[in-house]
């Protein structure tokens, strides 16, 4: 593979984002890399272009965070991905005891699943 250049433009504020690497020839391959290079474009324009510094940090903060998740997740490293999920639920204000009542909560909801896929209706109080 030759070393290549895939330069994404935002159209709305003109911002550029040049990848450059050995790109594969699949055609899917490409679409995809294209795609990926003009989302992350409009992303840090519409960043870039937010009034307020805590504004522009907080929204690079969680772009970070999402991306270093989805890493995580594509090398299937579970232990990294559970890090980065209670990290990011510590920032909102979650408690580890939250944490596990949400857990629990969502556990007893799957197991309360029917065939159809719904929640059954809970007991009628006593």
């Amino acid at each position: 593979m030759a070393r290549e250049q895939y330069v994404a433009t935002d159209k709305r504020t003109g911002l550029e984002v040049a990848i450059t690497g050995e790109f594969p020839d699949d055609p899917q391959d490409r679409i995809r890399i294209a795609r990926t290079s003009n989302l992350f474009a409009r992303l840090m324009s519409t960043i870039l272009s937010m009034g307020s510094q805590s504004e522009r940090r907080d929204a690079f903060v969680a772009v970070e965070t999402q991306m270093e998740l989805a890493d995580a997740l594509i090398q299937h490293d579970m232990e990294e991905v559970q890090r980065l999920l209670q990290d990011t639920l510590q920032k909102l204000g979650i408690t580890p005891e939250q944490m596990k009542d949400i857990e629990h909560e969502i556990r007893r909801r799957l197991g309360d699943l029917g065939e159809g896929g719904t929640p059954q209706d809970p007991p009628e109080p006593v």
